[in-house]
C-alpha cells in the first residue's frame, strides 16, 4: 500500500475513533481520548505549522453554525450554554484533519463535496443526535433534511477554505 494511501487510512481511522469518543463520551474525559485522536494526527499524519490555522478556522465556522442552529431551536442539549458543546467543538477540530487527507478525494468537482455534505452530513448528525442525546425540537425528518441542504453548501465552503489555507 502506498504511503499516502497509509497516511489517509490512519487519518481516517482516527478520525473514526475521535468522532466516536465525543459523541458516546459527550464533555466527559473521554474527550481526552478525542484530543489524543487530535495529538496523534498533528504527529503522525500532519504537523500544527501545516494544519494549524485550517483546524482552527474550521472549528470558528463550525461553532457558529451550529451554535446558531441551536440559538434557532434546530439543537437541544441538555447544557444551558449559548454556544454548542465542547465536545461537539473537537469534533469540528476533528472534521478538519481529515480535509486534506482521507476526503480530500472529496474536494472536486464541487458537485462531488456538496453531494457528500449533503448525505454524509445529515447521517453524521442523525448519528451523533441519537448518540449524544441531542434533541431535534423541530422534528427528525425535517432537521435533517435542513442539515442535508446546509451540509450541501458548508462541506465545499470548508474544502474552499482548505486549499485557500494551503498555500
Amino acid at each position: 500500500m502506498p504511503e499516502r494511501w497509509r497516511v489517509h487510512a490512519l487519518n481516517a481511522v482516527l478520525f473514526q475513533l475521535g468522532w466516536l469518543a465525543c459523541v458516546l463520551g459527550g464533555n466527559s474525559l473521554w474527550l481526552l481520548l478525542a484530543l489524543a485522536v487530535l495529538v496523534i494526527h498533528l504527529r503522525w499524519v500532519s504537523s500544527w505549522a501545516a494544519e494549524g490555522r485550517l483546524i482552527l478556522s474550521v472549528v470558528i465556522v463550525g461553532t457558529a453554525v451550529d451554535s446558531l442552529l441551536r440559538a434557532a431551536g434546530v439543537f437541544a442539549f441538555e447544557d444551558p450554554s449559548p454556544l454548542i458543546p465542547l465536545w461537539l467543538m473537537l469534533l469540528w477540530a476533528l472534521l478538519a484533519t481529515t480535509l486534506r487527507h482521507c476526503l480530500q478525494w472529496s474536494a472536486r468537482p464541487w458537485w462531488l463535496a456538496s453531494s457528500l455534505g449533503a448525505v454524509g452530513g445529515a447521517l453524521s448528525y442523525y448519528g451523533g443526535g441519537r448518540l449524544a442525546g441531542v434533541a431535534f425540537p423541530y422534528g427528525e425528518l425535517p432537521t435533517l433534511i435542513g442539515i442535508g441542504l446546509l451540509w450541501a453548501l458548508l462541506f465545499p465552503l470548508l474544502h474552499l477554505i482548505a486549499r485557500r489555507l494551503a498555500g
